[in-house]
């Protein structure tokens, strides 16, 4: 991927101003969401915008797109502009003042969230917010989502499996349930799951969990499951 764009079906990322690039997470979490007829969305760290444009591409809804670091916005804003796309909303603001200073609720709320915790950190500081959760504790993300999800609305994320684990049990304990679970594989002949997308729910529903590989062999050849998720929006698939 390039770092100054990448370029997708219906809408190109500029990069060069951000610090964390296009990669597999942001994907997969934009092609594995359902909007199901949600009229406000939220994702929170936008970063690029990559998110926020994958589900608008799907999706009526009005997107609202948040993050933190203002080279981020910028860049987010300028791609939602050269996009075909009006319905996003980009805002240089924290979760937290949000959760803080808006009455309004979200039917869907999404996130690619920073998740190192205890790891050594990069001499970017741009990077080193983007990465880490010192500034979005997962205590925040989870009281933010309380306080601006709807009823009956759903919060999907993806975190590293180890990470995963810590999320679901720490949400639990608030009153947000797992309902679906996606567990990502990078090869066939590899067991170690890699990451984990979820959907929580304010109500315990019924549970469902599915296995998604990336690669079907050493060869880097794609699987058809992955092609099949991310065909309407990887150009070479």
């Amino acid at each position: 991927m390039s770092n100054g764009s990448f370029a997708f079906k219906q809408f190109t990322i500029k990069q060069d101003r951000c610090a964390m690039k296009v990669g597999t997470d942001a994907v997969l979490l934009g092609a594995w969401i359902t909007p199901n007829g949600s009229k406000k969305i939220l994702d929170i760290g936008t970063g690029t915008g990559i998110i926020a444009l994958m589900l608008a591409q799907k999706s009526s809804a009005q997107i609202v797109a948040i993050d933190i670091d203002k080279e981020s916005t910028d860049q987010a804003k300028l791609n939602v502009s050269e996009s075909n796309f009006r319905n996003i909303e980009v805002q240089n603001l924290s979760l937290q003042v949000l959760a803080q200073t808006s009455e309004e609720k979200f039917n869907l709320i999404v996130t690619n969230p920073p998740y190192f915790i205890d790891s050594l950190k990069s001499n970017d500081g741009n990077r080193t917010i983007a990465r880490h959760a010192d500034l979005l504790p997962f205590e925040d993300l989870i009281a933010g989502v309380q306080k601006l999800l709807e009823k009956k609305g759903k919060f999907c994320l993806i975190l590293p499996k180890n990470e995963a684990s810590l999320f679901r049990d720490m949400a639990k304990q608030k009153g947000l349930y797992i309902s679906k679970l996606l567990r990502i594989r990078t090869r066939s002949d590899k067991d170690s799951e890699k990451r984990h997308i979820m959907q929580f729910e304010f109500k315990e529903t019924e549970f469902s969990e599915s296995t998604l590989v990336i690669e079907s062999d050493r060869n880097m050849k794609y699987s058809e499951e992955y092609r099949e998720l991310t065909k309407d929006y990887y150009l070479n698939f």
